[in-house]
């Protein structure tokens, strides 16, 4: 079994089975581009959601097969276009359409950094006129800056970060770890430490999978938070346990 597995369920339908992994192979999509999530690289990747995609394997009993990809939005399209069977996301409406999520597994703020001498100094002073924020083109916090903005705009690109840099933005946007590990490494900025958003990664599918598989991938996600596999994969990664999403109540 892999390390830090739990209790395998016995007794998975073959439907699921079938449904989930029709070749044989369970296919996850792997954001390595998000470093609470997954670390290493694409040959050799780890961390909660490699965990996560071995147990699903060892509870479905097929192998699994790690398509790395650099951003959340590459992990979308791997699922949408049929090159992976799950993915690891944070929950958003604008991907509901396509995507069949679980309850959260963990929980990122989302969170911004400013030049040291901005006059911004509190979320209230962001959604301002003349503010430029850049983010990860696809990122969790790109969507929902896209639709809870009022007045700031938005700089798009594969590193938001370097954008806010060589383009002397107002402010950039990231997950608390990232922007935390910016600002250490840079001096001249600084980070506003109230989050703007929870950012609650979760275990998605496509939605043409069946309700009973949807079921299947909701339980183990629910069993895998209650028994501390996540809290205890987050750790042996090198990241917080607490940010380990706490049980759904029951229904």
């Amino acid at each position: 079994m892999p390390v830090g597995t739990v209790a395998v369920v016995s007794g998975v339908p073959d439907t699921v089975v079938s449904d989930l992994a029709p070749g044989g192979v369970l296919r996850a999509a792997i954001n390595l581009g998000n470093p609470v999530l997954a670390q290493g690289t694409a040959a050799a990747p780890a961390g909660v959601t490699v965990d996560i995609a071995r147990e699903l394997g060892a509870r479905l009993g097929v192998p699994v097969d790690l398509v790395c990809c650099g951003a959340a939005r590459e992990s979308l399209a791997a699922l949408v276009r049929g090159a992976a069977d799950i993915c690891f996301l944070a929950i958003e409406p604008a991907r509901a359409a396509e995507v069949a999520f679980t309850a959260p597994y963990v929980v990122i703020e989302g969170v911004f950094a400013v030049p040291e001498h901005s006059g911004i100094t509190a979320l209230a002073d962001v959604d301002r006129e003349h503010v430029r924020i850049g983010v990860n083109e696809g990122s969790a916090y790109d969507l929902f800056l896209s639709r809870t903005l009022r007045r700031a705009s938005l700089v798009r690109g594969q590193d938001g970060l370097g954008a806010f840099r060589e383009q002397s933005l107002e402010a950039a946007a990231g997950i608390s770890q990232v922007i935390g590990d910016f600002v250490a490494r840079h001096p001249g900025f600084r980070m506003i430490g109230e989050p703007f958003m929870q950012i609650r990664q979760a275990v998605g599918t496509t939605r043409t999978r069946a309700p009973g598989t949807v079921r299947f991938l909701a339980a183990t996600v629910e069993h895998l938070k209650a028994s501390g596999f996540i809290r205890d994969a987050l750790r042996r990664s090198g990241q917080d346990g607490a940010l380990a999403a706490p049980p759904e109540p029951p229904a």
